[in-house]
């Protein structure tokens, strides 16, 4: 089974991967560019919902175990109002509480019905993956698609299925099985079923599977993709039923 990366390395992750996002968009001359990943959104806005992210899980990791959702203190006024400065601002507050806190301070998390810990290490997977996926959001409106880092890719993939899986419910279909293969060697073997989605051990074998680099794989979980990216193996209805659950807003 794929391993996290050690807590001590997420921090940093999500530095790259939003390094990687504002990097894109300063090679932009005009910030209304529409996202393809998010056709409603310009790269402003994307910048924007990142930074919005960033300062609210800051907001939850500092504020330890809670009940509820943080509510995060008003920008400081005193701040640049530069884009990308205060975008590289919010991930160093971020990272700054995440490092602060450590891999098991408790916190409120969206996730609760899941099996995810809500904990700060969680927080930090979570985090690295909506850095690296925002970025490529950016690299591609950009016209200039870098494919995700292996490790954040692979880890990226389990995270998908223990926290957007672990929160969907009942498996909505006839029960199925389906294999996920990543050309790096890693593999996820998925029973759908009325109870939900699990990941099976030993790596069974299944007439339904999708094969491809770990980065087609995630970015295709996440919608960026099309599954015309990746190889098919068996019955195609089964993984378009998969891939538009859960359903990602």
């Amino acid at each position: 089974m794929p391993r996290t990366p050690a807590f001590e390395d997420l921090p940093a992750l999500v530095e790259d991967r939003s390094t990687a996002l504002r990097d894109s968009v300063a090679s932009s001359a005009d910030l209304e560019v529409r996202v393809p990943g998010c056709p409603d959104w310009s790269l402003r806005d994307l910048v924007e919902h990142l930074t919005e992210v960033q300062r609210f899980w800051a907001a939850a990791v500092a504020a330890g175990p809670s009940e509820k959702p943080p509510a995060p203190a008003p920008a400081d006024d005193t701040l640049s109002a530069d884009l990308l400065e205060r975008s590289a601002a919010a991930t160093r507050e971020l990272v700054a509480a995440l490092r602060a806190a450590g891999p098991e301070t408790g916190c409120w998390a969206w996730w609760g019905g899941s099996d995810v810990p809500m904990t700060s290490g969680a927080v930090a997977r979570h985090q690295v993956q909506e850095a690296a996926v925002h970025a490529f959001d950016a690299q591609l409106a950009t016209g200039t698609p870098q494919p995700v880092p292996t490790v954040v890719a692979i880890d990226g993939i389990a995270e998908f299925i223990g926290i957007s899986h672990g929160t969907a419910g009942p498996w909505p279909h006839e029960p199925a099985r389906i294999g996920l293969h990543a050309a790096e060697g890693e593999s996820w073997v998925l029973d759908l079923a009325a109870s939900g989605s699990h990941v099976l051990g030993g790596r069974p074998a299944t007439a339904t599977g999708l094969y491809g680099s770990a980065s087609d794989l995630l970015l295709t979980l996440h919608g960026r993709l099309s599954p015309d990216s990746l190889r098919i193996q068996g019955d195609r209805a089964v993984v378009e039923s998969l891939l538009n659950w859960p359903d990602l807003g």
